[in-house]
């Protein structure tokens, strides 16, 4: 099960921090990632933390790059994402979801949480 959090109302320039309590199964042996679905769009992307080697492998999509950060906790089984200088368009359901490897294409090969709403006002 993947649950969200976090999720609320901000100003643009603003910050929020979206959490994702993961059970049932560790973070560290599966790719999670966010995405976000804003009203009337597909769903898209916005980042995704997996495993390497050498520790955690992060990607970003453009619109992330540089505003918003993925982490993730082993220990608590979490993953987070912090958003920081938010905008308008940024406001969306974001989810996080898992799988066996990191890629921006939502579907049936994710596994989903219930998503949480983020309100960017101008």
């Amino acid at each position: 099960q993947l649950v969200e959090s976090g999720g609320g109302r901000v100003q643009s320039g603003g910050s929020l921090s979206l959490s994702c309590a993961a059970s049932g199964f560790s973070v560290d042996d599966y790719a999670v990632g966010w995405f976000r679905q804003a009203p009337g769009q597909e769903r898209e992307g916005v980042s995704c933390i997996s495993d390497s080697d050498d520790g955690s492998v992060t990607q970003y999509a453009d619109s992330a790059k540089g505003r918003f950060t993925i982490s993730r906790d082993k220990a608590k089984n979490r993953v987070y994402l912090q958003m920081d200088s938010l905008r308008p368009e940024d406001t969306a359901d974001y989810y996080c979801a898992a799988n066996l490897r990191c890629s921006f294409t939502p579907g049936s090969s994710w596994f989903w949480g219930q998503g949480t709403q983020v309100t960017v006002s101008s």
